[in-house]
């Protein structure tokens, strides 16, 4: 008889399968809805959906939503002056109840360093479920090369992040990849985190990416626009082909 795998639900054990899943991540342009990327099994139908920050969007948040687009996750970077002084920098996710109301499911620390690919990135899940460590998740491998894992606190990889060999060979940028999520562990939880590291390394989320490749498309050279009445100010050098952009007052 098989062995039932152990749930570890972070979001929902909905997400939680009893076999090993492997899902393809797609990512959008930065002018189709402000980034982000798609996530499809096996059936081609969508699974989660993490939308860009885009033109409108607040630096720092992001929110991962379901296949019918209801959504799952608020992923907030914490700010203020005791996170600027602190080693780390800290973003924090949170689900939804019936009422609206947020409930906190995981943080995750981003080492400060200037040499990320020998700091591990660290996840803490409420409740914790590692004993004697104050982490239960962490990250190994560089993910700008879609090679790492998401590893458990006693060395298990519950996630697989990496380019089939044949795509890899097809295309030189790593937009389309694939994650192996292993039995019983929350593929939520999962893509929650994925989103913050293409976050961090600045790959489809962030606010900055998409207001520049939005404007190369959208702005004529020698004209300024404001966004949203009076948030932000973009200016467009012809010579320079450069993007200016500033928040007003």
């Amino acid at each position: 008889m098989a062995t039932r795998a152990n749930t570890m639900p972070v979001i929902s054990k909905l997400y939680c399968s009893s076999s090993q899943v492997v899902l393809v991540v797609r990512m959008r342009p930065h002018v189709v809805n402000g980034g982000g990327f798609v996530v499809t099994n096996c059936s081609q139908l969508v699974v989660f959906r993490v939308d860009g920050c885009g033109v409108l969007g607040t630096k720092g948040e992001l929110v991962l939503r379901d296949g019918n687009g209801d959504a799952l996750l608020l992923i907030r970077q914490k700010g203020g002056i005791v996170e600027a002084l602190s080693i780390h920098k800290k973003w924090k996710g949170y689900t939804f109840d019936y009422e609206g109301s947020k409930k906190l499911v995981f943080t995750l620390k981003e080492p400060r360093s200037c040499l990320p690919m020998n700091n591990a990135i660290r996840i803490s899940t409420e409740p914790k479920k590692s004993r004697g460590k104050d982490w239960d998740y962490e990250i190994k491998g560089y993910f700008p090369d879609r090679d790492c894992s998401v590893v458990d606190s006693v060395g298990n990889v519950v996630a697989q992040i990496g380019i089939k060999k044949e795509v890899e060979e097809m295309m030189a940028s790593k937009d389309l990849y694939h994650v192996v999520v292993k039995p019983g562990i929350d593929q939520a939880f999962v893509f929650g985190v994925i989103a913050v590291l293409d976050y961090i390394h600045g790959d489809s989320t962030r606010t900055e990416q998409s207001i520049k490749l939005f404007l190369f498309v959208c702005l004529s050279p020698g004209n300024a626009l404001t966004i949203n009445k009076s948030s932000i100010k973009v200016e467009f050098n012809e010579e320079s082909y450069a993007i200016r952009y500033s928040q007003l007052t």
